[in-house]
């Protein structure tokens, strides 16, 4: 990788340019992490003689100013160098290059065929070609939680790494074959394991970069021509690895970040197959990213459509520890506060935690059972598995359903030995077809020929647990030996996103075939306009790309870069027995459980089957805070409770239900509605004539009114007589007219309603009994005043206003003063009907 002394001696620099490397304590500290690492960097005196080597080195490193001013070569080469970056990215190449060898980095040489590169801390896979594409795959497990610190990777994994693997691998072979697409240009591929983990995946990606900028700088050699060797002789510099153009991958969402915060500074263009983060979706923040799977704000829309179905309206909430879970979560609480959907608990949890702090979960969990039984995870697949394995632990089997987002999909391997805790679950998965030509290809590899990928051997030897005799990495912890009668097809199961790996690679493709008939026309190959091949217009190519992808669907990019949501509901069910005790489908009597397709959703919404879902229960389950109010009640929110949680709280007769939470009272002459919904008038009810009431009241009034119309026909006959004379005819005639004015208001009250029946009512019963007993009062006054008189001995004056005239004017007084009473009330409040 040097390429002699003259190049270390531009690498290097010059001892002003070595101090800035060291740039001081603090930043040595962060650069070399820790002191451990400083003292491999320093390596002690030995190491920092041959580094420096001695004064006369470092003279023909400096070279002199001359020499030291075609390096940098003023600021538009320096610009190239970086690659875009600016100093810090000079720096950080600096820094390593330094830190290469004590951090056990492979450093490549010149490659002339396909070539796997090994050493105790990293493994990489490399293909040869015109075209380098990166890829980073999770080809072995996260660290464990205790050894995250040393990033010593898992065990080797089949489906998120040697299948894709192998998929990129095949797929460049297709490409390559294909006259049609990049003719006469070989891509090739250079694949390096991000074991699922920021550090480690961070760690490939700083290899990716120094390998592009020690290309760079064999451009420039390149295009000078001649260099100076160890001994003073001009040489002719030989060309090493080739810069990747792009990276596919990686897998996880937060390693994806980090990888693009680090790509970016250096124009390589990334194209992800199952990073569906909403914050990747930011240009402003992730200019050179793009995926082939939809953001999952998409995908929180349809777990919440899924809740929503089933009337779930009080639910747990959990997601993974990290970008993936924080933002799908996110987007899934705020969509779902819209909806009326409740979260009861919320939580998030590492995928590598330990078993107390998934203990912890469940226990938390079980606390808001048996209201919130419905569990939505926002989980990569190890978190679910984590969660079913606390479920058996706990005693917790069939207590809850996850619903369950695309980390967890269709996979077998989140479930295996915990069918019976997860099932039930409803999960999301990416739409993508099976890829049937994939497997002819993979289930016929052998550990034999099969020399390209140097992961291979130590995946077969621990996925049939033997060891490879006499094989370059033949493992010593399996004591049998390896017969040639193991096949992948054994329990073999396709990765689930083997379709997304494929279109990823295939948008690169496309996007530099694109790229190349544009800059090269009519040309056949790399031109000299694509020599390096520039990120920044690759990257617009990239964006406008549009392809049928492997399962027949469309493949284009919209402006940040996102894939069109399309997805698959899934429920993992039981099936039931097989018979012969391995849950394999033989007929070994184990219990069998299979991922069942149900549903779907896409821009249009939710389709779902809910006979397949419930098949074997009688109701669907419940997961709710409150069952629903009856007819008449209302919500009330318990203080403190959130507000899906309430008590039933009957209206009042005469109220009716105005929201769940409000009861309206109906206005004057309205009454509820018998669905309680609203107000409805009073029927109008008034006696009719042909009633037996009325009857009887009609005919007791005209017999009064004979009766008092008989008197007055006496008064009038005998008007002149003593006896009338007496009696003060002209009081008696007002007594018998509001007699007959009271008879007179059976009928009005009678009669149908009707504002003048009504006055008639009003006048007729408030002024019949003041004209009678005005009338009274007036003459019993008289009498009595008479009779007081009568008393005296000795009569001196006569009593005043004791004439006819003086009695009636009395009396119409008292009578106006009703009449002026009722008059005021027609004023201030005239009947109505």
């Amino acid at each position: 990788m040097e390429g002699g002394e003259g190049r270390r001696q531009r690498l290097e620099g010059g001892e002003g340019r070595r101090q800035r490397m060291e740039g001081g304590e603090g930043r040595r500290q962060r650069l070399e992490g820790g002191e451990g690492r400083r003292q491999r960097m320093e390596g002690g005196e030995g190491r920092r003689q041959r580094m420096e080597g001695g004064e006369g080195r470092r003279q023909r490193l400096e070279g002199g100013e001359g020499r030291r001013q075609r390096m940098e070569g003023g600021e538009g080469r320096r610009q190239r160098v970086r690659g875009g970056g600016g100093g810090v990215c000079l720096w950080l190449f600096l820094a390593c290059v330094s830190l290469g060898d004590d951090l056990g980095w492979v450093t490549p040489g010149v490659q002339v065929g396909v070539k796997a590169q090994a050493n105790e801390r990293r493994v990489l896979a490399h293909i040869p070609g015109d075209i380098i594409i990166g890829a980073l795959f999770s080809v072995h497990h996260q660290p464990p939680a205790d050894k995250v610190h040393e990033r010593k990777c898992g065990e080797v994994r089949e489906q998120y790494g040697i299948q894709r693997v192998e998929a990129m691998m095949h797929t460049l072979d297709l490409i390559n074959s294909d006259p049609h697409l990049l003719p006469n240009i070989t891509l090739g591929c250079e694949i390096r394991d991000s074991c699922w983990h920021s550090a480690v995946a961070l760690e490939q990606s700083i290899e990716f970069i120094r390998d592009t900028l020690v290309s760079n700088e064999e451009e420039e050699s390149l295009s000078l021509g001649k260099c100076l060797g160890e001994d003073g002789i001009e040489v002719t510099p030989v060309r090493g690895k080739k810069p990747i153009v792009g990276l596919i991958g990686p897998g996880s969402s937060s390693v994806a970040i980090q990888v693009q915060n680090l790509l970016q500074l250096f124009n390589i263009p990334q194209i992800a197959y199952s990073a569906t983060s909403m914050d990747l979706s930011d240009k402003s923040l992730y200019k050179y990213f793009m995926r082939v799977v939809p953001s999952d704000a998409q995908q929180a829309r349809a777990m919440v459509d899924i809740v929503k179905r089933y009337n779930w309206s009080y639910v747990s909430a959990i997601h993974t520890e990290g970008n993936y879970g924080e933002s799908g979560m996110e987007a899934f609480k705020e969509l779902a506060a819209r909806e009326g959907i409740c979260i009861a608990h919320s939580d998030k949890i590492y995928s590598n935690a330990g078993e107390h702090n998934f203990d912890k979960l469940l226990e938390k969990l079980r606390g808001h059972l048996p209201k919130a039984r419905v569990v939505a995870c926002f989980c990569e697949g190890m978190t679910v598995r984590g969660i079913l394995m606390a479920m058996r632990r706990k005693h917790l089997v069939g207590e809850f359903l996850l619903v369950g987002s695309d980390g967890w999909a269709d996979r077998y391997d989140v479930t295996d030995g915990y069918q019976k805790e997860a099932a039930g679950g409803i999960t999301i998965k990416l739409k993508s077809a099976y890829i049937t030509w994939f497997d002819d290809y993979y289930l016929a590899l052998q550990p034999d020929d099969n020399t390209r990928n140097p992961w291979f051997a130590e995946f077969w030897q621990h996925r049939f647990q033997c060891r490879l005799k006499g094989h370059a990495q033949e493992s010593t912890k399996y004591n049998r030996t390896c017969n040639n009668r193991e096949s992948l097809r054994q329990q073999y199961a396709q990765d689930t996103k083997m379709g997304f790996v494929i279109n990823a690679i295939y948008s690169m493709a496309y996007g530099l075939h694109t790229m190349q008939q544009t800059v090269c026309p009519g040309y056949q190959g790399l031109c000299d306009a694509m020599r390096p091949i520039d990120g920044r217009k690759l990257l617009e190519f990239l964006m406008r790309t549009n392809f049928t992808g492997v399962s027949g669907e469309t493949i284009h990019f919209d402006q940040n870069g996102d894939s069109p949501g399309r997805y698959e509901i899934m429920n993992f069910k039981r099936l039931g027995g097989d018979g012969d005790g391995d849950g394999d489908g033989d007929g070994d009597g184990v219990e069998q459980y299979s991922y069942i397709h149900v549903g779907s959703w896409d821009q249009g919404g939710l389709r779902m089957d809910d006979e397949e879902i419930w098949t074997n229960s009688t109701t669907i389950i419940q997961s709710v805070c409150s069952e629903p109010c009856q007819k008449a009640q209302i919500k009330v929110i318990r203080k403190g409770e959130v507000s899906c949680c309430w008590t039933c709280t009957p209206c009042k007769d005469n109220e009716f239900v105005f929201d769940e939470y409000t009861c309206r009272a109906c206005d004057l002459g309205a009454w509820p509605t018998d669905d309680l919904t609203g107000c409805e008038p009073i029927p109008v009810q008034y006696v009719r004539w042909g009633d037996p009431e009325p009857i009887a009241a009609v005919a007791f009034a005209c017999l009064g009114l004979m009766a008092t119309l008989f008197v007055t026909s006496i008064f009038i006959r005998f008007y002149d007589t003593p006896v009338v004379k007496s009696s003060s005819r002209e009081l008696c005639y007002i007594i018998l007219a509001g007699i007959c004015l009271g008879y007179l208001c059976t009928f009005s009250l009678i009669a149908k309603p009707h504002a003048a029946h009504c006055y008639l009512q009003r006048l007729g019963i408030g002024l019949s009994p003041a004209m009678s007993y005005s009338a009274l009062v007036t003459k019993t006054n008289r009498i009595a005043r008479i009779l007081a008189g009568s008393k005296k001995k000795i009569c001196t004056k006569k009593p005043r206003f004791m004439s006819a005239c003086a009695q009636l004017v009395i009396a119409s007084l008292l009578i106006l003063l009703q009449l002026g009473i009722i008059v005021a009330l027609f004023v201030m409040e005239p009947p109505q009907v």
